[in-house]
């Protein structure tokens, strides 16, 4: 994968300590955390409803060390901020074109030497959806590594790591199960979730 913000040495550390401080000054409890024995994972983003959503996301990953990278519509993705959201692990997805994303991300998280975190909205949008899109679910079950269910709870002013959950492979189980998580959590826009 490229370099990102989580892979530079001083700018890193720096951001951690502006993170936790921000974090703990505006109420937010940081929950959870990963284990060593999990150094690869697809992460759920949700509740997805707000642009807030991002900025709160990085400062998570920050204060517990994560190296994550995150999938972001292409358009967030052009000049002049195109290199920006990319040091910041950013991964444009063109949605207008039916391309093979799930291989080609399975197959990144497979072959990438350490650690790696993908970060993928299961909503797809910030507006409200009536299904969750299931990429996140296939590109674990194809690479072979749990999903780990991080959350953004406004409501409680939660926010963390929560259960790792490995696929079984019924999508239709595991779904409810994986929903069953989220359903108590309120985003930013809670009419949108």
């Amino acid at each position: 994968m490229h370099h990102t913000i989580f892979d530079t040495p001083v700018v890193n550390t720096l951001l951690r300590l502006l993170s936790v401080a921000y974090l703990k000054i505006t109420g937010w409890k940081v929950e959870g955390g990963m284990s060593a024995d999990c150094p690869k994972s697809v992460f759920i983003a949700a509740p997805h409803t707000s642009n807030w959503d991002l900025p709160f996301t990085l400062m998570v990953a920050f204060a517990l060390r994560l190296n994550v990278h995150w999938m972001g519509k292409e358009s967030i993705f052009k000049p002049p901020f195109r290199a920006l959201m990319v040091w910041l692990g950013g991964i444009p997805v063109d949605r207008s074109q039916a391309n093979n994303l799930v291989s080609a991300s399975a197959t990144i998280l497979r072959d990438c030497p350490g650690s790696l975190h993908l970060v993928v909205p299961p909503e797809g949008t910030r507006s409200k959806v009536r299904y969750w899109k299931t990429g996140f679910y296939y590109i674990a079950l194809e690479a072979k590594v749990p999903i780990v269910m991080s959350y953004l709870d406004y409501g409680r002013k939660r926010t963390g790591i929560g259960p790792v959950f490995h696929p079984s492979g019924d999508i239709e189980a595991d779904m409810v199960a994986i929903k069953a998580f989220y359903a108590p959590m309120k985003g930013k826009n809670p009419d949108q979730f």
